[in-house]
């Protein structure tokens, strides 16, 4: 797994995701090329970090949980710049982050 931050110079176009797009919602590339968003990005992610992660994907991924998944994370997505209380560093504000 490769975590890349969107303002990396050229990752957009390197994997086609456009801007408005990744403003929008989290996205997961995998190997075969295929794209996934927002929370069905985040169950990916967690499927493939394995172990109990993989476990809670698939519970969040279940028909009536992934509906209202997918409706949190949008409406957090939207509002994520009110959770900077949260402690997370953006990669993009390390020294020598290569991010424009």
């Amino acid at each position: 797994m490769l975590v890349i931050p969107n303002q990396s110079a050229g990752v957009l176009e390197r994997y086609g995701v456009t801007r408005e797009e990744a403003d929008r919602s989290a996205w997961a590339i995998a190997g075969d090329g295929r794209h996934t968003e927002g929370a069905d990005a985040v169950n990916a992610v967690l499927r493939e970090l394995g172990g109990w992660t993989a476990l809670v994907s698939r519970i969040l991924g279940a028909p009536m949980l992934g509906a209202v998944e997918r409706r949190v994370y949008r409406w957090f997505a939207r509002h994520r710049t009110r959770f900077s209380w949260f402690g997370v560093r953006p990669e993009c504000e390390e020294p020598d982050s290569r991010c424009y």
